[in-house]
């Protein structure tokens, strides 16, 4: 049995992978802003999940989030928690308020995050790092302009985790970004092609095989390797 770590649970994505490890017998420690006001999430409660606090937002939240955990053992963590911010941010309409809002939630909040749970991930046996991105955040896929502030947040989180994959290889971690596909979620919208359940269970796979020759990797829900 791991013990999982798991931001941005309360919906979507997120809680379909509390739902899947929970099933499966892991220890889940799930996180949102507003665990009183998640049912969804309240719903699977069993001795096996823990429902947490954490505004990743705020970075009194995240200094705090530490003492919630205490000396707890991590062995996966998955930082779920994201925005994809205004859907009209094409060139001409970019506010610089509004992109260092969703820079905050997608590239500092993840590396910060790491960094103030660093002893309870020494302590898992496991030391997988996992943080959901976008293909929108490959360089060599980007076909389609515009999307700068999406875009531009998932392809400095992709930066991040490749340098944590490098410096924390001599301790054993492997960390890896992954693609959880276009998914029928509030982010996603009605003409996503896939499910929770079908992302969520093949990133899983990835998340179960993942090894030190895989770290600092970019994969797609199904395993395979994305561009960066």
């Amino acid at each position: 049995m791991a013990t999982v770590l798991i931001t941005g649970s309360n919906r979507g994505i997120g809680l379909e992978f509390v739902r899947q490890f929970v099933a499966r017998g892991d220890r889940v420690l799930a996180t949102c802003r507003h665990p009183d006001s998640a049912p969804a999430l309240q719903q699977l409660q069993n001795e096996n999940l823990q429902l947490l606090q954490l505004d990743v937002t705020s970075s009194e939240s995240l200094q705090e989030f530490p003492q919630q955990l205490q000396a707890e053992a991590i062995d996966i963590f998955i930082n779920n928690a994201g925005v994809y911010g205004p859907k009209d941010t094409r060139f001409g309409g970019v506010d610089g308020e509004t992109w260092m809002s969703a820079l905050q939630v997608n590239s500092i909040a993840p590396l910060l995050l790491t960094q103030l749970i660093i002893d309870n991930l020494r302590s898992g046996a496991d030391k997988k790092l996992l943080y959901l991105s976008s293909k929108m955040g490959s360089i060599d896929d980007n076909l389609g302009g515009g999307s700068y502030i999406y875009r531009s947040s998932k392809s400095a989180l992709n930066s991040i985790v490749k340098s944590l994959a490098i410096d924390l290889a001599d301790e054993g971690f492997k960390a890896a970004v992954l693609h959880p596909g276009w998914v029928l979620t509030d982010m996603g919208g009605p003409h996503a092609q896939i499910d929770t359940k079908t992302s969520v269970s093949g990133m899983m796979g990835v998340i179960d095989g993942l090894d030190m020759d895989q770290s600092g990797g970019f994969f797609n829900y199904d395993g395979r390797a994305i561009a960066w």
